[in-house]
């Protein structure tokens, strides 16, 4: 499981659990200024809503940085870290999430706009480099 961590550092506390019930905290995904540099926010800027996904031997760990570079995901093979830098991706506000597709596609769904426009938008990557 991984939690907001907003303009803490390091960020993305990250934790294990084989039973759902008792967890415990193994490190955290964010833990380089290569990977998240708050010495300039402020308070509630930073990580929000941070969501894990696990395929093919890899995990991923997708988010936005509100303030910062945006939306982004990291990768690792081993939960405990160390994770990637960001590979950024190029749409979406808030509260992003992947989708790993039966016929090897990547997806992102996020949301983009505001207020009344605000609206989920879904659309392909290519999960080696964030691009369309």
């Amino acid at each position: 499981m991984v939690c907001s961590s907003f303009e803490y550092f390091p960020g993305v506390p990250i934790f294990h659990s084989r039973d759902l019930i008792h967890w415990r905290q193994i490190g955290h995904v964010l833990d380089r200024i290569s990977q998240l540099d708050l010495r300039n926010r402020r308070s509630s800027d930073g990580i929000y809503a941070p969501s894990i996904r696990y395929h093919e031997g890899i995990f991923y760990m997708i988010t936005t940085d509100v303030r910062g570079i945006g939306n982004f995901y990291v990768t690792t093979d081993n939960p405990a870290g160390p994770w990637s830098d960001p590979i950024r991706i190029p749409y979406g506000g808030i509260d992003p999430s992947l989708m790993f597709d039966d016929d090897g596609k990547v997806y992102v769904t996020t949301q983009q706009g505001a207020d009344y426009d605000s609206h989920a938008i879904q659309y392909e990557i290519d999960i080696a480099t964030g691009k369309l």
